[in-house]
């Protein structure tokens, strides 16, 4: 089974309306620190998990932007998988809110077993999802032919701790966990504040946008995220068709990550009438000069190093 990084991406699949020999339907799992968001689980999810290494437990937040096919046929799977499995904890599922007869329909597919835990949050409007112990998840609303929605995850800002400091003021074991709970304790006679051997520590943030055209919600999505998601269904020379069919090119796609001051752009969701995806990276090179992902299918993308203290992710 491959290793798991404390923060990555797990690309499950990258196409679009129709897969191809290579590229799946859609599928990203995020894995942060012990808790794993699936987005969008299109067809075949479940065994593409399967290929992965990824167990159906490592889930905990199911999100579905929108239901179209390609982004949610794989939701009866993956939720039978789960009570097969007999997943402990329970599992939110987040979707549009006017897509609730779609939902219940994937949700009670076939006969089975049903013992997992689902408990439902549909999107109404844009804002705050939910505290998740990860960090706080948003939505936005998207413009497509169907209601679809972004999401957004955002680490609360913090402080990391400086070793050197630490055994200077004589803080060690247990008494680091106290000082970070409390914010002060005495040592040897004397106070010692966090922010004695503290240093400031920015939150990360991950933002997710699948199908839309141009709209202001797609920048305030990206905005400052270390790892940005976003569909690039068409190249430049199909705009005319992205627009009248509710999607980006890749071109418009790495414009707004250089704009929103994205760390790592990993382009996704791509039409099956492209067969070089070459040309999707000579497309988003014109506009974006960062850290860039043409994804392809069971690939992981960590989520970037911190960006050093003092230093904005439009900066890193």
């Amino acid at each position: 089974m491959p290793s798991v990084a404390a923060r990555e991406l797990v690309v499950l699949g990258t196409a679009s309306q129709a897969p191809t020999r290579t590229r799946n339907h859609n599928g990203y799992l995020l894995r942060w620190d012990g808790r794993g968001f699936l987005f969008d689980p299109g067809e075949g999810t479940q065994r593409q998990m399967l290929l992965a290494g990824v167990p159906s437990s490592a889930v905990h937040r199911i999100l579905v932007s929108h239901f179209h096919g390609d982004h949610c046929l794989g939701l009866p799977g993956v939720v039978q998988r789960m009570s097969l499995d007999g997943v402990a904890h329970p599992v939110t599922a987040h979707y549009p809110a006017s897509g609730q007869q779609w939902f219940d329909r994937l949700r009670h597919a076939s006969v089975f077993a049903d013992r997992a835990e689902i408990r439902e949050e549909p999107v109404h409007d844009d804002g705050v999802l939910a505290e998740d112990p990860a960090g706080t998840l948003e939505a936005r609303r998207l413009e497509h032919p169907v209601p679809s929605v972004g999401y957004r995850l955002v680490e609360p800002d913090g402080r990391r701790m400086v070793p050197d400091r630490l055994a200077a003021a004589g803080v060690a074991g247990p008494d680091v966990g106290r000082l970070q709970r409390e914010g002060a304790l005495r040592v040897g006679g004397r106070t010692v504040r966090l922010e004695d051997v503290s240093e400031p520590r920015r939150g990360q943030v991950f933002a997710f946008v699948m199908d839309t055209r141009m709209c202001l919600n797609v920048a305030a999505l990206a905005e400052g995220a270390d790892l940005l998601v976003i569909e690039s269904t068409f190249l430049a020379e199909d705009e005319a068709l992205a627009r009248q069919y509710g999607h980006l090119t890749a071109r418009q796609a790495a414009r707004v990550a250089a704009d929103a001051g994205v760390r790592r752009l990993v382009l996704s969701h791509f039409s099956q009438r492209y067969p070089d995806p070459r040309a999707f990276e000579e497309e988003a090179r014109a506009e974006f000069d960062g850290d860039l992902v043409v994804a392809e299918d069971l690939q992981r993308v960590a989520v970037p190093a911190r960006a050093p203290v003092g230093e904005s992710a439009a900066d890193g």
